[in-house]
């Protein structure tokens, strides 16, 4: 038995370790692209994503961000994945009643969205008592926080990027509670009480995309724990109660396994948003800040006030569902474009919009082609291929250092550098596609739009600042940190970045000690 017992006496510390209350990064995710550099899916196949994403337009805490992502070769794209999406959100029954939440482009039950794609980093939250982790996409473009549920008709239990999927039981969770038709929360959303609702029956949503991609089920309360900041890299586990969809069907893409995940957390600026749901709680600020790595993968995605580095803002378009902002003028090479006056409005089915859920960039039709004439400029032996529908050109040099810097310039004189590498991207022997989009060629509710998508935010801290409706961002390495402040003791605190992989090594590790010690706690007994 002394062997045993020995070898028991040294697996006991290294599982206390492990064990121990762990920092992940005031609140913070460790957040993760769904499409690693290798793996990724053709160029095709993300202006797809970008199809399904338009249909989903909408104390300091740190989510754990992890992924890395660029486009890197073209592929082929169904059909059905080319055309403008539509979307209906509505109750079940024959309720009228008008929906606020997810996308509402108008004040009506039926929306148009356009082409965007879906989200493609992802985050870890923890939700009920006790608390269960499920994995879910992060998008700044939508406001609801949902996940699949235990009566899920077509959820699936695996997914393609390697995860363990759960679905979230309300009757296993202590805390968790249905809401129904005649609750507060119910009437808020649907902006007023729905026909036919009677007291204990659910308060259901039901989200169809023109995909044919849909999301079905009904609310619930309980409780959402996240990392709270308390030091320096350090954090303890912060909670709070929040409303959220319990999937209970999907159907097209999001009931498919591959790249599949348990749900998605909305970013957006309604008062159904988990953010703004803890913000009315006093558990956080409204504002958050993310990072999105390209370089080394995952990124910094935090909730609070960010005190470093210093970010200029510029004001957000007030009135809108989506982070609009004033664009004034681009520059390509330091060089001003001519372009009207119109180009510049923000109104219905025009404007800029800042949205990292976007995978590419989409531009009006004027302003896409002067852009390319300038990129261009100097190089007109170039020969271009039509490749998916991507403008692609081969080229053996370093594209930083032979193509122009393309600058937008906003209200309160704030500007978004563009890299030759961040709109020009790899599609393997020397080839080269633009990430820039003609918009006129997605859909014509979204040709005036300039949608600025994650190729060009990617590599930038970008603070959303919902308290002073500003938004703002500057070049910054992902991989590094940021400052936070406390604003119960005042002080500041760093949060650094993460890689949800490195989680996923650490779970395996934590099993494997854990069985050991079973096995050894097992011989024992025996």
């Amino acid at each position: 038995m002394g062997a045993p017992r020995a070898l028991l006496r040294l697996l006991l510390p290294l599982l206390a370790a492990l064990l121990l209350p762990r920092s992940a990064a005031t609140g913070v995710f460790q957040v993760r692209r769904r499409v690693p550099v290798a793996d990724g899916p053709g160029a095709a196949a993300l202006r797809a994503h970008d199809g399904r994403r338009h249909g989903r337009l909408l104390a300091a805490a740190d989510l754990p961000l992890g992924g890395l992502g660029l486009p890197t070769d073209t592929g082929y794209v169904p059909p059905l994945l080319r055309l403008r999406r539509s979307f209906f959100f509505f109750p079940f029954g024959d309720s009228a009643a008008a929906p606020v939440v997810v996308v509402v482009v108008a004040d009506s039950v039926t929306g148009i969205a356009w082409p965007r794609a879906r989200r493609l980093y992802f985050t870890e939250i923890k939700l009920g008592t006790p608390p269960k982790r499920y994995y879910v996409q992060v998008d700044t473009g939508s406001d609801l926080l949902w996940v699949n549920c235990i009566s899920c008709v077509r959820c699936p239990h695996k997914s393609g990027l390697g995860l363990d999927l759960t679905l979230y039981d309300p009757k296993a969770s202590s805390t968790g509670s249905t809401v129904s038709c005649d609750q507060g929360f119910c009437a808020a959303t649907y902006q007023g009480q729905l026909l036919g609702c009677t007291p204990n029956v659910p308060c259901e949503y039901n989200v169809v995309y023109g995909d044919g991609s849909s999301t079905t089920g009904f609310f619930v309360t309980d409780v959402l724990q996240f990392d709270q900041v308390t030091g320096n890299g350090q954090t303890q586990p912060g909670n709070g109660t929040v409303t959220f969809g319990c999937g209970a069907q999907q159907g097209g893409d999001l009931g498919s396994s591959n790249q599949a995940l348990d749900g998605i957390l909305g970013f957006g600026q309604a008062n159904t948003s988990m953010l703004s749901q803890l913000a009315a709680a006093g558990k956080v600020k409204k504002i958050f800040a993310h990072c999105l790595d390209t370089i080394k993968g995952g990124g910094i995605f935090a909730i609070g006030d960010v005190v470093q580095p210093k970010v200029k803002a510029t004001p957000l378009v007030a009135g809108m569902m989506h982070y609009n902002v004033n664009l004034e003028s681009i520059d390509v090479g330091g060089t001003t474009l001519q372009l009207p006056a119109h180009v510049f409005e923000t109104g219905k089915n025009k404007g800029t919009i800042i949205d990292s859920g976007t995978t590419l960039t989409y531009l009006p039709e004027l302003v896409f082609k002067e852009v390319m004439l300038a990129v261009f400029n100097k190089h007109q032996d170039i020969k271009f291929h039509n490749v998916q529908d991507f403008l692609c050109f081969q080229y053996s040099g370093s594209v930083d250092d032979a193509f122009p810097t393309i600058t937008f310039h906003f209200a309160d004189n704030l500007a978004l550098h563009v890299y030759p590498h961040e709109y020009f991207f790899p599609n393997g022997n020397d080839m080269y596609c633009v990430g820039f989009q003609n918009g006129a060629l997605q859909s014509k509710d979204g040709k005036d739009i300039v949608l600025l998508g994650d190729l060009v935010l990617s590599n930038k801290l970008v603070v959303y600042d919902l308290e002073k409706q500003v938004i703002g961002w500057t070049d910054y390495n992902c991989s590094s940190s940021i400052k936070v402040k406390d604003d119960k003791t005042g002080a500041t605190y760093t949060v650094n970045s993460h890689d949800i992989s490195s989680a996923w090594r650490f779970h395996w590790h934590e099993s494997l000690v854990l069985l050991l010690v079973t096995v050894v706690c097992s011989y024992l007994i025996r």
